[in-house]
């Protein structure tokens, strides 16, 4: 009797694992059915992964709310992840009940919420931006970073520009599908005019060397790879900051060439501030915190910042008026 139950529960195991790849293969044909983008595919079946894994690797159309709520709170209060982390994987259960299995989730109580901390951005100081792209080096990294800092870009933005979206003419760059799914125009500084204009030089002459080897076709969003079929080896669809070597599309499984990967930024940037020996902690995005808190100090209206920004609401906008306020809200200390 022992035996056969043993043999039981090893057959209902197996089955559960045999289970879940279909199950996440359903996840990713929903994911591109809506075209969302890799990243949100693949942070979306890894939290579905963890939580089937979480559960004794049970099938989720086994469970609901209940098992939901008890995964949210072991990430809270055992794993002590983030508050924007418990969300993300908040909504990816909901995305799988609700658009692969079909199902209300029910009554989650009891959640046990992540805590949001109360942090400002990490602003630098005009000097300090100098010093640090000052630092960084005199390449296609270093106009990236001046880009970031120029337009307030986030840092997918930048590695993800296309040739067209960028307007000499009216000094203009087009932010496409920035997060939200929002496209929006911010300002093309006048110095990077010429370093910009070389760069794409360097990208025409590599992606007619693509064409000649038989490659020069880029990634293509959403179903604009059969709206127009041969958009995808024109010019203006290339990347501003290629990669130097092809790859496989994890989708398609078609070998081209995509944009620089965004690690390589990052590094350069965080060693820049080790060179330029600011004692602040340095990221891609501090470039874009330090944008918005310049042009305040400027003067410009912060609804044209929250336009620049991509801002959905002020409110979000409003934390740079906050880092303006130095010593202790704008109070003049008395040793002063």
């Amino acid at each position: 009797m022992d035996k056969l139950s043993k043999d039981g529960m090893e057959v209902k195991a197996e089955s559960a694992v045999q289970q879940a790849p279909k199950l996440l293969e359903r996840v990713r044909e929903a994911i591109r059915v809506r075209h969302y983008s890799i990243r949100t595919e693949q942070t979306y079946v890894d939290w579905v992964r963890r939580y089937i894994l979480f559960h004794g690797k049970r099938h989720p159309s086994e469970m609901g709310g209940a098992e939901v709520a008890a995964f949210l709170t072991h990430l809270a209060t055992e794993r002590k992840v983030a508050s924007s982390t418990q969300n993300q994987a908040l909504n990816a259960l909901v995305f799988l009940y609700g658009q692969v299995l079909e199902r209300d989730l029910g009554m989650m109580d009891g959640i046990v919420r992540a805590k949001t901390p109360e942090t400002r951005p990490v602003v630098l100081t005009k000097k300090e931006v100098h010093d640090l792209l000052e630092a960084m080096p005199d390449d296609e990294h270093g106009l990236m970073a001046r880009l970031l800092y120029g337009t307030g870009m986030r840092l997918m933005e930048c590695v993800r520009l296309r040739v067209k979206d960028i307007d000499f003419g009216y000094g203009e760059i087009m932010v496409r599908d920035g997060k939200g799914a929002k496209d929006r125009v911010t300002m093309l500084p006048q110095s990077l005019h010429e370093p910009l204009k070389k760069q794409l030089i360097n990208v025409r002459r590599l992606h007619e060397q693509d064409l000649r080897m038989g490659f020069g076709r880029v990634y293509l969003p959403g179903a604009l790879s059969v709206k127009y079929p041969n958009a995808d080896q024109e010019p203006g669809w290339q990347y501003v900051f290629p990669s130097r070597q092809f790859s496989v599309d994890p989708r398609s499984g078609q070998k081209r060439r995509h944009h620089i990967h965004e690690n390589g930024l990052q590094k350069y940037v965080k060693a820049a501030g080790l060179k330029a020996k600011l004692t602040k902690p340095v990221k891609c995005h501090t470039l874009r915190h330090s944008f918005a808190t310049h042009l305040l100090e400027n003067h410009y209206d912060i609804r044209t910042v929250q336009e620049l920004l991509g801002h959905k609401d002020v409110s979000t906008t409003m934390i740079y008026t906050h880092v303006l306020n130095r010593g202790g809200q704008g109070v003049r200390s008395p040793l002063d």
